[in-house]
């Protein structure tokens, strides 16, 4: 796959951790941005450390977390409808990058046969302590052995891509379904926000997808988009956490009003925060 940095587009602050400055660029190709330059294996994982990377805890330490976890639940309810309706029926579900296992207990305790896979360590302690089976490694799971894959704001963070797709269409069924959700670089809270736009999230998020990156890199690995779904929820957090970015302050009056706005302006053109992408193979 060609990821040619074919024009600058904008430089990102690290706000979470190190805060550095990486630069993103526009690929033609694929109509996507890259974040430059991409940390090395061996120091990716330094940037994840931090007590605020929320996906990584179940914590309620503060009024913002409780918001978070509570507004998690309702969402993890959706989800796991969203594979029935995408199934009509029970089945294997793998979720790679599971976090701290809730979306697997939902999916699990509704008649699912669950699998994780988590690279952090203390999250994936934290899945395994909800009687998961969470692996260290996708090489672990046969082939062909689930109906559905799910990565819920995951596959921003793969540094290889092509060897991710390929190990995708390994694991699932060929009749199977692959459910994956990214943040949208072209949504109204995006381009609002500009450089302060929480969900760059860089240098953790690698790459950043419009509709048309998704369709490009997948078709030449026989996968189709199906349906679009919104995520409504994340243009609100979002706007939160780039509020406090940009003003030092969450200013939660103004950062719903712009989450609003963004969904609103989405009605039509299918822009969100967020997107769900529902995929299968073509036949």
């Amino acid at each position: 796959m060609d990821f040619n940095k074919d024009e600058k587009f904008l430089d990102v602050k690290d706000f979470t951790v190190s805060q550095e400055v990486f630069s993103l660029y526009y690929n033609r190709t694929y109509d996507l941005l890259m974040t430059d330059p991409i940390p090395t294996k061996e120091v990716l994982g330094n940037y994840y450390q931090s007590e605020n990377y929320i996906s990584h805890t179940d914590g309620k330490r503060n009024l913002f977390e409780r918001i978070y976890q509570g507004v998690k639940k309702v969402a993890l309810r959706k989800k796991v409808d969203l594979l029935f309706k995408q199934t009509k029926t029970v089945g294997a579900l793998l979720d790679i990058g599971c976090g701290t296992g809730d979306f697997l207990v939902e999916a699990k305790n509704r008649g699912w046969t669950v699998n994780g896979y988590e690279p952090n360590e203390k999250a994936r302690d934290l899945a395994k302590e909800k009687k998961l089976d969470v692996v260290d490694y996708l090489k672990e799971l046969p082939d062909h052995s689930f109906d559905v894959i799910t990565l819920w704001h995951v596959l921003e963070h793969i540094p290889n891509l092509q060897e991710q797709i390929i190990e995708l269409n390994r694991l699932l069924k060929p009749d199977g379904k692959l459910i994956l959700a990214v943040p949208n670089y072209k949504s109204y809270d995006a381009l609002y926000y500009k450089e302060y736009w929480a969900a760059f999230d860089v240098p953790r998020h690698i790459w950043h997808f419009s509709q048309k990156a998704i369709d490009r890199i997948f078709t030449p690995f026989d996968f189709k988009v199906d349906e679009l779904q919104p995520m409504l929820f994340d243009s609100f957090y979002v706007s939160l956490l780039s509020e406090q970015y940009k003003t030092g302050k969450k200013n939660w009056i103004k950062a719903f009003f712009i989450g609003l706005r963004s969904n609103v302006e989405a009605r039509n053109s299918m822009e969100y925060s967020s997107l769900i992408y529902c995929l299968s193979k073509r036949l």
